[in-house]
């Protein structure tokens, strides 16, 4: 039996953009677009759900099933950005100025779950997107349960739970392929997995301090949780391998490092995700002149 919901947001706001950064690579087996439908497979605090969402025009439509659809339904305006306030953004910076003169300011949406954007997040910690995202596909494959209602007919998985990852053997983790540097971390963050969670009400700063004690987690990482799970718009992926070259080749024409990137973002304060994010949106990504990351193997010979 399945829980049916529609929601107007007061805003324009895009199914497919709000969505998109969970997704974690076209074969997720948590996520699923299927025609003009979006599915996703949800650990809640309440038990896992099938969540299925549909843009009607100016309208959401969701339905949800199993022990947690009250509660992902709960949560789907937040998912969507109701909570962010992309209406405070202001800025005298001419550049920018001149971005949202033809580009709407970016809205961040939120899960309200940590540790489903922790596991992943830690799984793409300095490796390639195509290694992170096989690594991660298998995990729910090898280790998730099917997700509850129809979205099992669409081969959907839940992530592992906790305690599920806690008793993953590390052969398995090799398998994936995932490292022993990151299969640590996944587990050191499961076994505190009920702090993790109670993260997601705290302002943004304290959530780094506190997940950044978990050995393995950095600033990187946890920046990418606090975008997903919180919704927070200061949150900036610093020690991304494209992201300050990506934004200092579109204002200057040249790569940046870390640094550079830090002390322009710094007066932006507490909009710097956002500020990249209309970046990114006005001029993409830059040209890639050098030869691409090729991936490791973690499987002995």
């Amino acid at each position: 039996m399945s829980s049916l919901r529609t929601w107007r947001p007061a805003y324009a706001s895009s199914l497919a953009t709000m969505l998109r950064p969970l997704r974690r690579g076209p074969g997720d087996p948590t996520y699923k677009i299927i025609g003009e439908h979006h599915w996703r497979a949800i650990q809640t605090p309440q038990g896992p759900a099938t969540l299925r969402l549909r843009q009607a025009g100016a309208e959401v439509e969701s339905e949800a099933w199993g022990a947690g659809s009250d509660w992902v339904l709960e949560h789907v305006p937040g998912l969507l950005g109701a909570a962010d306030r992309p209406e405070e953004f202001r800025t005298d910076d001419p550049l920018l100025a001149s971005l949202l003169e033809r580009f709407e300011v970016p809205r961040f949406g939120r899960t309200g779950l940590v540790m489903e954007a922790l596991v992943p997040s830690i799984l793409e910690q300095k490796v390639t997107s195509t290694e992170a995202f096989r690594g991660f596909g298998n995990l729910v494959r090898r280790f998730g349960e099917p997700a509850p209602g129809p979205g099992s007919e669409h081969g959907l998985r839940l992530q592992p739970t906790p305690e599920r990852l806690r008793a993953i053997p590390s052969w398995e983790w090799l398998r994936l392929p995932v490292d022993p540097a990151r299969s640590k971390a996944v587990l050191q963050a499961a076994r505190v997995a009920p702090a993790v969670e109670r993260t997601a009400g705290l302002p943004g700063e304290e959530v780094e301090r506190r997940l950044t004690t978990i050995p393995g987690v950095g600033e990187w990482t946890v920046a990418e949780v606090r975008q997903r799970a919180l919704g927070d718009p200061d949150a900036v992926s610093f020690g991304d391998y494209h992201i300050a070259k990506d934004v200092g080749w579109a204002l200057t024409d040249a790569a940046w490092d870390d640094d550079q990137l830090r002390e322009y973002l710094e007066r932006f304060r507490p909009h710097r995700a956002r500020v990249v994010a209309l970046i990114y949106r006005a001029a993409g990504k830059r040209p890639r002149r050098g030869p691409r990351m090729s991936p490791r193997t973690h499987l002995p010979s």
